[in-house]
C-alpha cells in the first residue's frame, strides 16, 4: 500500500515539475522581441506550419461540409425544413466543427512536425551547439514556432469553414437541388458575428495556444534518442487532441451552456 502511494505521490510530482518546465520555457520563449534579422525565420514557420498544411485543410474541409449537407438534407427533408440546412451547416463549422477538426489537423500534421524537428535538434547537439555560440534557442528555435502556430491554427481555421460551406453549397445547391436563395438566406440571417463567428474565433485561439506550446515542449524536454523522439512525437499529438476536445467541451460549456 505504501508503495503504491509512493508511486502515485512520485507521478503527480513529475506532472507538476512537467507543467513547470513548460511554463518556464513558455515564458522565456515569448518574453523576447525579435530583431529585424530574425523575422525571416518567423516568415519560414508560417509557410512550414500554415501554409504546407493547407492542402489537408482544404480537402478535409470540402467533404466534412460535403457530408454535412447529405446528413442535414437526409433528416431535414422529413419534415419539409430544407430551407434551414444552410443555417444548420454553417453553425455546426463555425461553432465547433470548425476550430475543433482543425486544430485536430494541426496537432496532427504541423504539431507533430515540430516535435519531431526540435527532439532531433536536442539529439544532435544543435541546441547545445548553440547554447556554446551564445545563442538562446528558446527564441531561435522555439519561438518562432510558438508564434507561427499562435497565428497560423486560427487562419486555417477560417479556411477551413469557409472551404466546408462551399463544400457543402456544391452539393446542396448543385447536386440536390436546394434553392441558393433559401441557403444562403437562412445563413445571413442566422449567423451572428459576435455569438457565432466570434466565439468561434476564441476558440481557434485557445487551440492555437495550447497545441503549440504542448509540440514545442515535448520536443525541447524529450530524451535526446531515437525512442524518445518517437515518444514525444506520439504524446504531442495525443495531449494535443486531449487538450483540443477538453478545451472545447469546457469553452462550449461557458459560452452557449447555462453558465455564459
Amino acid at each position: 500500500m505504501l508503495r503504491f502511494l509512493r508511486l502515485v505521490g512520485q507521478r503527480g510530482l513529475d506532472v507538476l515539475a512537467s507543467f513547470g518546465r513548460a511554463g518556464i520555457l513558455l515564458f522565456l520563449s515569448l518574453w523576447h522581441v525579435p530583431g529585424r534579422r530574425e523575422w525571416s525565420l518567423y516568415v519560414k514557420q508560417v509557410y512550414q506550419l500554415g501554409v504546407m498544411s493547407m492542402g489537408i485543410i482544404v480537402l478535409s474541409a470540402f467533404s466534412i461540409g460535403a457530408v454535412l449537407t447529405l446528413q442535414f438534407y437526409t433528416q431535414l427533408a422529413r419534415f419539409g425544413a430544407q430551407d434551414s440546412i444552410g443555417l444548420g451547416l454553417a453553425l455546426v463549422l463555425l461553432r465547433e466543427l470548425g476550430p475543433v477538426v482543425t486544430g485536430l489537423l494541426f496537432a496532427g500534421r504541423a504539431g507533430s512536425a515540430v516535435t519531431a524537428e526540435i527532439g532531433l535538434m536536442k539529439a544532435t547537439d544543435q541546441l547545445s551547439s548553440m547554447e556554446m555560440m551564445g545563442v538562446d534557442p528558446l527564441h531561435r528555435i522555439v519561438a518562432p514556432r510558438l508564434w507561427a502556430g499562435f497565428l497560423c491554427l486560427p487562419l486555417l481555421a477560417m479556411i477551413f469553414s469557409a472551404v466546408a460551406i462551399w463544400g457543402g453549397s456544391v452539393v446542396g445547391i448543385d447536386w440536390l437541388g436546394i434553392d441558393d436563395g433559401q441557403f444562403w438566406a437562412g445563413m445571413q440571417e442566422g449567423v451572428e458575428i459576435g455569438t457565432d463567428v466570434g466565439k468561434g474565433v476564441v476558440k481557434c485561439v485557445v487551440f492555437g495556444v495550447v497545441v503549440s506550446w504542448i509540440s514545442v515542449y515535448q520536443g525541447y524536454d524529450c530524451v535526446p534518442t531515437s525512442e524518445g523522439i518517437s515518444a514525444a512525437t506520439t504524446n504531442s499529438v495525443v495531449y494535443s487532441s486531449i487538450a483540443v476536445l477538453a478545451l472545447d467541451f469546457l469553452m462550449t460549456l461557458v459560452m452557449y451552456g447555462e453558465f455564459k
